[in-house]
């Protein structure tokens, strides 16, 4: 009997279906961060990703699970940086750490930064980004607590989160808005001045 490679067969090429979601919540990423959320329908992710629209409803069933899919993914990323502060023991690099984490200095990172903004002025369209966003704030909040919490007394840590909620926020619509303006260098030094003025002008312990 003549072998399968005389006919023409191939063996199909096994898809890791994690890997396969990873690469789908990509593409809708970047497509919330050009076009907003018109951008993000199952047929034109597959277009993008130059497949058929069966290669996204095979692992999501209509918009919303994708979209579901997409805003955990920015929420499993906050629980990732809590592991890691958690691993260093010394307060002033831990918030170094929580710090520049919020940081837009990479194009993956800046991608994430202009579909969160998209999805923030859409919160009203879709019940499942609202949900969302409302766990958001608090989860980035939390990773400040834990930034902070060594070297702030208790009485002043909720209002220190504030004022460096506020400074993170800032840089990030900054770098959204000019890009070209706020490069990574130019954020890391941002960073550091701030680190520094924080640091040289402790709060009081009462």
């Amino acid at each position: 009997m003549a072998g399968s490679e005389g006919r023409g067969f191939s063996v199909p090429r096994y898809v890791d279906p994690e890997e396969r979601v990873r690469d789908i919540v990509a593409a809708s990423l970047q497509a919330l961060s050009e076009g907003g959320l018109a951008e993000l329908t199952l047929r034109k992710i597959a277009q993008r990703m130059g497949g058929s629209i069966t290669l996204i409803t095979h692992y999501f069933a209509n918009r919303e699970a994708l979209l579901d899919a997409v805003l955990k993914y920015t929420l499993a990323d906050a629980d990732s940086i809590h592991e890691e502060l958690d691993r260093i023991e010394d307060p002033w690099e831990r918030l170094r750490v929580a710090l520049e984490w919020f940081l837009p200095d990479t194009e993956e990172a800046l991608t994430q930064e202009r579909a969160r903004v998209a999805l923030l002025t859409h919160q009203g369209a879709e019940p499942v980004i609202r949900q969302h966003l409302e766990r958001m704030e608090p989860a980035m909040r939390s990773v400040l607590r834990r930034a902070l919490d060594a070297l702030v007394p208790a009485g002043e840590l909720d209002g220190t989160v504030d004022m460096v909620r506020v400074w993170v926020s800032g840089i990030a619509l900054s770098v959204v808005e000019h890009p070209e303006i706020w490069t990574p260098e130019r954020q890391h030094a941002a960073l550091k001045r701030f680190l520094t003025v924080l640091s040289s002008a402790p709060l009081p312990a009462g």
